[in-house]
């Protein structure tokens, strides 16, 4: 397939890599353009439209702010050449992905939301776990393209935002469990037990899962750089939950408390380390740290 991919991140440089690798024709595209050089196989492109176009464009930008900048207010959805399906792979906030379809629908280009589940080297291995939502025809025929990036596609049924949903609720339960880990730690290193120890009986038991186990890890080693994903995109995502929650009358009181745990953190110069770095508030706050 002629595919364009616009942003080239952590997490976008490795998808990119497998597009190309399972063979399809791939033209890339980023902000900073020293990221689009060094893909071999892909075609570096000087402006979004040159990306945004052929028989299906990804967009894998960082933020709601990006995403809106380059595809609305960038025009490309009324440039001349535009892609048979976009494919949005950003977390976004529902809002976004609910404005964003019938923009598409406007301009007819098929919409397709697919944020993914996974850190960069489950980027990089094409072990992503998809979840897409949109029209059907338009998920199948770019399916080629998620397989090459994932393992699995999950689908949430024709509207596209409740992929983004989907997406944020998994992300909440993720930054749950680092917070969780984080006050255990520090409670059973307040009665003079190890928090590696805790943390590898717990993640070998109880909680023998993968986000307990490397999150787990982590926090044990203290390994917190570089990054997989940062502090401060962890708190953008606790932002746009919370936002989506009151949007539907969802209470949802300990996203609140993450959110201000986040500011904490950031606030004490964590922003650009890893977001499992989030177990380190209840340490300082007992003064463990």
């Amino acid at each position: 397939m002629d595919v364009g991919f616009l942003g080239l991140g952590r997490m976008g440089r490795a998808m990119a890599a497998n597009l190309v690798k399972a063979g399809h024709n791939v033209r890339v595209w980023n902000r900073s353009s020293e990221a689009a050089q060094g893909i071999a196989g892909a075609t570096p492109v000087a402006t979004p439209a040159e990306a945004f176009r052929g028989d299906a464009a990804i967009t894998m930008l960082a933020d709601d702010a990006a995403l809106r900048s380059v595809i609305v207010e960038g025009g490309l959805l009324d440039a001349p050449e535009r892609p048979m399906v976009h494919v949005s792979m950003s977390t976004i906030a529902v809002a976004l992905a609910q404005e964003l379809a019938p923009i598409h629908e406007r301009a007819g280009v098929a919409y397709v939301a697919a944020p993914v589940f996974g850190r960069p080297d489950a980027a990089a291995a094409a072990a992503l776990n998809i979840v897409a939502a949109g029209d059907e025809a338009a998920i199948a025929k770019v399916q080629p393209l998620l397989d090459a990036m994932g393992t699995k596609t999950w689908r949430f049924g024709p509207e596209p935002y409740r992929a983004n949903a989907v997406k944020l609720a998994g992300n909440f339960m993720l930054i749950s469990a680092i917070e969780a880990m984080g006050e255990a730690a520090a409670f059973a290193e307040g009665h003079g037990v190890s928090a590696a120890s805790l943390l590898d009986l717990l993640t070998n038991t109880l909680f023998a899962s993968p986000v307990y186990k490397g999150y787990g890890a982590l926090i044990a080693e203290h390994r917190y750089e570089p990054p997989g994903f940062t502090m401060r995109l962890g708190a953008k995502d606790v932002r746009l939950v919370l936002a989506a929650a009151e949007a539907a009358g969802v209470p949802m009181p300990f996203a609140g408390i993450l959110r201000d745990n986040f500011i904490d953190a950031i606030s004490h110069g964590d922003g650009d380390k890893d977001f499992a770095a989030l177990a380190t508030v209840a340490a300082r706050r007992s003064g463990q740290s």
